[in-house]
């Protein structure tokens, strides 16, 4: 059987000892595919609509973005590909800028498809980043639940929290442009919705043999 860096063992019931690099279930191969393609297509898509960035600030954070996405994404294949450690660790993002919504709705105009490239904007443009990496927390978290490589499963586990950095970064950007509005419930309702769980303390476990 073969030894892993955490000194468990692989061993498949039919066909005896498992490879590091072949430490892999069926789930988790498909999951972790699709987590691959879906980063993939987000850098791509980053690339593509750089060039079409007015806003300094938003250009800032694709950039970031990017450098901080591409080298995850390289590191998940080492893991992916080896069952081992990568090269090194997974980093933590750290957004630029305060983390203060501001709360209300105005009017606006109501949002349809574009018709034409000329019409991209810095609003479509941030959506399309948010987007992508809300794709990335969800699909990072199904992959994690369905992986058994234990390196791989933390390389993913690791990189939700820099997707939802990244998230909300993006949200905070459109919010403050008024890209992204954020409604807010009456303060009674607010303080209904608050108040209506209340913490619990420890209850006493009593003496339980298993037989």
């Amino acid at each position: 059987m073969t030894q892993n860096p955490f000194g468990q063992t692989h061993e498949n019931m039919h066909t005896g000892p498992v490879p590091q690099q072949m430490n892999h279930g069926g789930h988790e191969l498909f999951d972790v595919h699709e987590v691959l393609s879906c980063t993939v297509a987000a850098l791509n898509q980053a690339i593509l609509l750089r060039p079409h960035v007015q806003d300094p600030e938003l250009l800032d954070i694709l950039d970031r973005q990017y450098r901080f996405t591409l080298d995850e994404y390289n590191i998940t294949v080492e893991a992916f590909k080896t069952g081992k450690n990568p090269s090194h660790p997974t980093g933590t993002y750290e957004m630029k800028g305060g983390n203060d919504f501001v709360y209300g709705m105005k009017a606006s105009p109501p949002t349809k498809p574009i018709q034409s490239e000329a019409e991209l904007s810095d609003q479509i443009i941030s959506g399309y980043l948010l987007g992508s990496a809300k794709t990335g927390a969800t699909s990072k978290t199904t992959a994690a639940l369905e992986t058994c490589n234990p390196v791989l499963r933390r390389v993913l586990a690791d990189s939700v929290p820099n997707c939802l950095e990244m998230a909300y970064e993006l949200a905070i950007y459109q919010n403050k442009h008024h890209y992204y509005q954020m409604p807010q419930l009456a303060q009674p309702d607010m303080q209904q919705l608050l108040n209506s769980f209340a913490t619990a303390g420890q209850p006493a476990m009593p003496n339980h043999t298993i037989q």
